[in-house]
């Protein structure tokens, strides 16, 4: 037990960190989008699927004498693909759907290691169950959970501030051998402990063993496919508000590996009843929640806490209920292999589904509310077949009409709220970089068309006569407006603008000067030019160039700006990649030795202050922070944080700058420098 406990649990916790190494590694390639990690997880689960098909049939064909070589031959393999670490080349160009490139670089760097380290559990479990003379091995289960969660929890907090990139993924292949031989001595051992080579693939002495109906199979697909809905949905909510690190995605996934633990471990920790009271309290919670998530105001009224906590709720319910039942519904051991690969397989569905589908059919982020209506749905079906519940007997029938009363009311509340959100969006699209919405209302006697990512609007144009006047975050009054008066001072100006927005910097474009704007996301190029007039009334020539910005300032020769502006936030998601010392560099190569850098830092949730003073620090720059605050007399213009940096401190002594600093009096409070690499950054210090 000892043996097979271990290499489960070892293979468990090298398969769930690796999960966010890789993703960390290969996050600043693709534009720092929560896509990244959701076709990651897409990936993860396709493998895990494929892992868990191939124990399947080589334990039900092939007697376990020759399974056990052939895993000793993948072990073999694995080692031989080792290190793990993707090559540069990898890199995109363009703003092309990077899906495909994503799910090859990682077939190529982690496949093999990651398909052996996924057969693992299901195989170990199945040996153990066979040499024990068919012993239950579902409390392994429970153990390769919990070798997952303590993975999950040991890369934010240990592995990713301590070991650059180059150090965890080396340090991860060193971990892979060691894993490599512990697994082979599980198989050696099995070789010798069952006798026979013509000994057939199953112990006759589990014949006996009822088939599974088909219910049941339906049952292992579709509650495992719920979960993993709720797991990337959830994930998806979370990131696209604050920043996409592994911190962020470790925190769904370790909610849902706790509740397999947990439902696998003992059915003590999961009460139908209870759960399924919490469903509801946490559909009404989210009702709630979510009213505040409807994009008609500059900023969400709900505390982010409160947000998260609601979703984050709502996921661990979700998959204890899923899970609660998945281990009501086990097999004999016999069958373990079957039901392992319809787990397996609805894991894979939930992540094509999210991944692959969503994005392609809803406009909205709606596959979470409608993956809690079918967990509800499925709860009480469940509760319906098992003959020993209470929603059988006789006596207890009304109170479980007026329970299906209740998921009623509430589903088609959460469902109206849904289509409510629809009807204040005017024109939306989503694609593997988000969703956009655009909105278009009255302020006063003036109408506004705002564009929206997520929860947070990116820019808005008047639509009377003063639809060429710059508004929201950029107006003549904010950081980025005094900087492009100052600049204005000269003749033929060549400006830089990191994400595109509406393009609203457009609006201070002269006849003679350039602007070029870099947008990664294809969509909002194509919002921009159809929805809204900056960029075509612009008296400057204005280029917009397709791609992650860092990735083609890098290829790119000097472009010798004037002022180059850095606001590529998505909704309010910080990418990260384009605040590091390398970028940095990059940056100030293209700058002129006399020009300024704009960045834009207006966040609800990080004080990014910090992260420019060190940035500023560590290329000798100066730095100058200037917030404005709204006001009633002009609502088209949004408060806003931006820093202005220069090599030469002069460059930020002029009267308008210094009077501007000088006014925002308590708005900058924070203190010290947090200094933020290619290989290390923490949204820790910047949390408010």
């Amino acid at each position: 037990m000892l043996l097979y406990g271990s290499t489960i649990f070892a293979g468990a916790f090298l398969l769930f960190l690796v999960q966010p190494l890789i993703g960390r590694f290969i996050l600043p390639w693709f534009g720092g989008s929560p896509g990244v990690w959701t076709v990651c997880m897409l990936f993860f689960q396709m493998l895990l699927l494929g892992g868990y098909a191939w124990v399947h049939l080589t334990t039900r064909l092939l007697p376990i004498r020759i399974q056990a070589g052939l895993h000793l031959a993948l072990l073999a393999a694995a080692a031989l693909s080792l290190p793990i670490t993707p090559d540069a080349s990898w890199k995109p160009a363009g703003g092309a759907d990077p899906t495909g490139r994503i799910v090859l670089l990682l077939a190529v760097c982690i496949g093999v290691a990651y398909f052996a380290l996924s057969t693992t559990g299901p195989l170990l479990q199945r040996w153990y169950s066979a040499v024990k003379g068919g012993a239950p091995p579902y409390r392994l289960f429970a153990l390769s959970n919990a070798g997952s969660l303590l993975a999950l929890l040991a890369y934010p907090f240990v592995m990713e501030p301590l070991l650059t990139r180059a150090q965890q993924t080396g340090l991860w292949s060193a971990g892979m051998l060691g894993f490599a031989l512990l697994c082979g001595a599980c198989a050696i051992r099995v070789m010798g402990a069952v006798q026979g080579a013509a000994a057939g693939p199953e112990d006759s002495a589990e014949e006996d063993a009822p088939p599974p109906a088909w219910r049941d199979y339906a049952l292992w697909l579709a509650l495992p496919t719920v979960a993993s809905v709720m797991l990337l949905a959830a994930t998806n909510k979370l990131t696209q508000d604050v920043a996409v690190i592994p911190f962020l995605w470790v925190l769904p996934l370790g909610l849902y590996l706790l509740s397999f633990i947990l439902c696998f471990e003992s059915p003590r920790w999961y009460k139908p009843t209870a759960y399924g009271v919490a469903l509801l309290v946490c559909i009404a919670l989210y009702d709630t929640a979510s009213a505040d998530l409807v994009p008609t105001h500059a900023v969400i009224v709900a505390p982010i806490l409160w947000v998260v906590l609601v979703h984050l709720a709502i996921l661990f319910v979700v998959c204890m209920v899923c899970h609660g039942e998945l281990y009501r519904l086990r097999p004999h051991p016999r069958h373990l292999t079957a039901f392992y690969l319809m787990v397996a397989v609805g894991g894979a569905l939930g992540g094509v589904l999210v991944a692959l589908v969503a994005p392609r059919v809803f406009l909205q982020y709606e596959e979470f509310e409608l993956g809690v209506l079918a967990c509800a749905v499925l709860g009480l079906l469940t509760r319906w077949l098992d003959q020993d519940s209470g929603m059988r007997r006789r006596e207890s029938r009304w109170a479980w009409a007026l329970v299906g009363l209740a998921y009623l009311g509430f589903g088609a509340s959460l469902l109206g709220s849904t289509w409510a959100r629809r009807g204040e969006i005017d024109h939306a699209v989503r694609n593997f970089y988000g969703a956009l919405y655009v909105t278009e209302r009255a302020l006063g006697e003036v109408g506004i068309r705002s564009l929206w990512h997520g929860s947070t609007r990116h820019g808005i144009q008047l639509l009377d006569a003063r639809r060429r006047l710059p508004t929201s975050y950029f107006a003549e009054e904010t950081g980025v407006g005094l900087a492009m008066a100052e600049v204005a001072r000269r003749d033929a100006l060549h400006v830089g603008v990191v994400g595109l927005g509406v393009g609203t910097l457009a609006a201070y474009g002269r006849p003679g000067d350039r602007l070029r704007f870099y947008e990664i996301n294809p969509r909002v190029v194509d919002v921009a030019r159809r929805h809204f007039s900056y960029l075509a009334a612009s008296a400057a020539e204005v280029e917009v160039v397709l791609g992650d910005a860092r990735l083609v300032l890098e290829e790119e020769p000097a472009q010798g700006f004037d002022l180059l502006v850095l606001d590529a936030f998505s909704s309010d998601a910080i990418p990260v990649h384009l605040l590091t010392r390398e970028a940095f560099d990059t940056y100030l190569r293209h700058l002129r030795e006399d020009g300024l850098l704009a960045v834009h830092i207006s966040n609800r949730h990080l004080d990014l202050l910090p992260v420019l003073r060190g940035l500023a620090e560590e290329h000798a720059l100066a730095l100058l922070p200037i917030s404005n605050k709204a006001t009633g007399e002009r609502g088209w213009v949004f408060s806003s944080d931006w820093v202005l940096m220069a090599r030469d401190p002069a460059r930020l002594d002029a009267p308008t700058l210094r009077e501007a600093a000088s006014r925002q009096g308590e708005a900058v409070r924070s203190t010290g420098s947090v200094h933020w690499t290619d290989e290390y950054s923490s949204l820790l210090p910047v949390l408010r």
